[in-house]
């Protein structure tokens, strides 16, 4: 089984975000890492792969530190590496994204595509129904459970008050969740190895794509939110009606909640 593994690198969920001066992020001091939810789709791949004879495929848009996610996921077990290099002016422009990585993975062999059911950062959850369009193959989203069968598989999806059961035909595109597995760390002996590993690199003006010149998302700047005002304590143990009566004037006059 052929699997491709679509990575995006964001910056390490306990990181602080600062703004510049210029209102983009400031990335000094930031650590870049495979987003999270990349990393159950990840696993997925692999296991599939462990579990029989393939290759696993990452590919990854972005900048020249989007290369550390690579490096994470040929330590952790990916056989191939490919990196889109851009990416600048296309965050949270999901169309775009997907058109790239389209125009990157359609030539390939695969038989199953495996992106995270969502990118942290931009959340937008748009990149794998939009790649699978764009590819003119199946989708199946939110995975929490898979079963391959010959030429098929059935995906297991939570929803209200239960599961969900999707069969469809290979190749397809699955948009991996939280609970479909549970992702490896990197082994020593795995991360010395991605250091010697090649990484394909590809310009993305290369695919006949210009960044930025049919947006369907752009972003003009970004704001932290305003401080939020000191909180009032009402000492209500010695006459709590008269707390209560203070509380409802001040949700009533100040807060405008009632």
């Amino acid at each position: 089984m052929k699997c491709i593994v679509c990575v995006a690198s964001v910056p390490d969920t306990a990181s602080v975000i600062k703004v510049d001066g210029e209102g983009g992020i400031d990335e000094s001091g930031i650590k870049w890492i495979v987003s999270p939810y990349d990393e159950y789709a990840l696993e997925e791949a692999l296991q599939r792969v462990e579990a029989g004879e393939g290759e696993v495929t990452a590919v990854t848009f972005g900048p020249a530190r989007a290369e550390a996610a690579l490096r994470d996921c040929l330590a952790r077990g990916a056989n191939t590496a490919v990196h889109i290099l851009g990416g600048e002016a296309s965050l949270g422009d999901s169309i775009t994204i997907a058109k790239v990585l389209t125009a990157t993975i359609k030539d390939r062999e695969f038989d199953l595509i495996l992106c995270g059911v969502k990118g942290v950062g931009t959340d937008c959850g748009q990149v794998g129904p939009m790649l699978a369009e764009l590819l003119d193959v199946p989708h199946v989203s939110n995975v929490t459970s898979l079963e391959m069968n010959d030429g098929s598989l059935v995906a297991g999806r939570d929803v209200e008050g239960g599961q969900e059961q999707v069969e469809c035909p290979l190749p397809a595109v699955l948009t991996a969740q939280k609970g479909l597995n549970e992702p490896r760390y990197a082994a020593l002996k795995g991360i010395m190895a991605a250091k010697r590993k090649p990484v394909e690199k590809i310009e993305v003006a290369s695919l006949g794509i210009e960044e930025g010149a049919d947006a369907f998302y752009s972003q003009r700047s970004l704001e932290l939110p305003p401080p939020k005002a000191a909180g009032t304590v009402l000492q209500g143990e010695d006459d709590p009606a008269a707390a209560a009566v203070e509380l409802a004037r001040l949700l009533r006059e100040e807060a405008k909640a009632i």
